[in-house]
């Protein structure tokens, strides 16, 4: 693709973003996730490949839904109440909303369309996607939050973890984990909207850092299947290590930086007297624990029969040092947790 084209595109990602964040009005936030879903079209297709072209079509049609369903409900909502205030959403058109939002999201039971795309996009478009294009509707969310249906959440948090940690253990494309895994923490950020916005909030952050560490670490290695990243130790041990490490921080094992979230999570879900929904998220996190460790195993346990006998690593030039903020990040926020909550 054209560098300057793609550049008008990034940059159009960026407005997006921005206005959607800085509006208080639902029209203007409406606009926003609209030039965001546009500007993300072409990059989705800039190899015309006829599995891209799907993943666009598939994308922009689901995005066009929930689109739809939320100016609806806006429409609404003014008409109700004669406002088109963000923090003002009536009782009766807040659900909706929350279900529109959800869908941008990509939340169970919206979320089929997830998988399916980021298999068919390149890594650097799939970390854009999984990332980045989260950040608008999960604001929104935030901002609604107050307002938003407490047995919704909590029944969209528990079907998310689940179908997160089911969809995903019989998967061998790397992209297809990683959609799995973002519906899942999706989930946990989702159930505890309603009762605890700056958890969900410092929950959020945290899966933003570790799934680009881990798209990261994926395109350092070029890798995109199982049967790739079992060869990657005689690439490059150093970053299969933290790639190993980064999988871990995603299943949420101490001490590393995905474990805070969950802990504080189901410490808040108890201190609000919710054992049931405290006790169904961790059986239904163990099947997303399952297909973490089956990938640590196969990078860290395996080897593949064809490797080189080469003792030199191979060390592409690529960005090295943003890689490794990111990646320290994803293991080592645990120690600060207290600091960052009391911010």
């Amino acid at each position: 693709m054209n560098p300057l084209a793609m550049m008008m595109f990034l940059t159009s990602l960026a407005i997006g973003t921005t206005i959607t964040l800085s509006s208080h009005h639902w029209l203007l936030a409406w606009i926003g996730l609209e030039i965001n879903t546009l500007a993300l079209l072409p990059i989705m297709t800039k190899t015309p490949h006829p599995r891209a072209i799907e993943a666009a079509t598939k994308y922009f049609l689901t995005q066009a839904t929930a689109s739809a369903l939320m100016l609806f409900s806006c429409l609404i909502n003014a008409m109700q109440t004669g406002e088109w205030d963000i923090n003002t959403p009536s009782n009766l058109m807040t659900n909706s909303l929350s279900i529109a939002i959800m869908m941008k999201l990509g939340l169970a039971p919206m979320h089929f369309w997830l998988p399916e795309v980021l298999q068919g996009i390149s890594l650097v478009t799939g970390l854009i996607l999984s990332t980045w294009q989260k950040i608008p509707p999960m604001i929104l969310l935030f901002q609604i939050s107050h307002n938003i249906n407490l047995s919704l959440t909590v029944i969209l948090g528990l079907t998310s973890v689940l179908i997160g940690g089911w969809g995903g253990i019989g998967q061998t494309q790397i992209r297809k984990i990683m959609a799995f895994s973002s519906i899942g923490h999706l989930g946990w950020i989702i159930i505890i909207l309603k009762l605890n916005p700056q958890l969900s909030l410092f929950n959020f952050i945290l899966y933003t850092i570790m799934t680009t560490a881990m798209f990261l670490s994926m395109i350092m290695l070029s890798a995109t299947k199982m049967s790739q990243i079992s060869t990657s130790w005689t690439k490059n041990p150093a970053l299969t290590t933290t790639t190993m490490l980064v999988l871990l921080s995603l299943a949420g094992l101490p001490p590393l930086t995905g474990f805070p979230p969950k802990l504080l999570i189901i410490m808040e879900l108890i201190k609000q007297n919710m054992f049931i929904s405290a006790t169904l998220i961790m059986l239904a996190s163990l099947l997303t624990l399952f297909f973490y460790l089956r990938l640590t195993y196969i990078i860290a346990l395996t080897l593949s029969p064809n490797t080189h006998n080469s003792t030199i690593w191979r060390t592409p030039t690529k960005p090295w040092l943003v890689f490794s903020i990111i990646n320290t990040m994803a293991l080592t926020l645990l120690p600060l947790t207290p600091a960052i909550l009391l911010t």
